[in-house]
């Protein structure tokens, strides 16, 4: 059975390359604008991995992996933050919301999968 991952990003274009790298590896994709929409496309799904972007509209990054780890069913999903931002406080930041690792904008898409790999095992 193929691996699902959950793209977040407000960027249709990352989406796009995003969903384009994930397919080729054989995964399946689901996708989302923002943290709002992200919480909602999670509802009735069951991601390997969630890639997540920080600075979105409605609902950051944060705001977003906080309220993926508030419900019990997805506490143990592994959330990569994929974004052009790189300083040390808001990658603090992220792990205490409850993210597992930090890619950053533009991403290699050997890495990506790499790492997606080793989370999705």
């Amino acid at each position: 059975m193929k691996k699902m991952i959950l793209t977040v990003d407000d960027s249709r274009t990352m989406r796009e390359m995003l969903k384009a790298t994930l397919l080729a590896a054989g995964y399946e994709v689901l996708q989302a604008e923002d943290g709002v929409h992200g919480l909602e496309v999670l509802e009735g799904s069951s991601p390997d991995v969630i890639l997540t972007d920080l600075n979105m509209p409605r609902m950051d990054g944060f705001g977003f992996i906080e309220g993926v780890r508030r419900n019990n069913r997805y506490r143990a999903v592994p959330i990569l933050v994929l974004t052009t931002e790189g300083e040390p406080d808001k990658k603090d930041r992220a792990r205490r919301a409850g993210a597992t690792g930090w890619i950053v904008k533009p991403f290699d898409p050997v890495k990506l999968i790499s790492a997606i790999r080793r989370l999705a095992a």
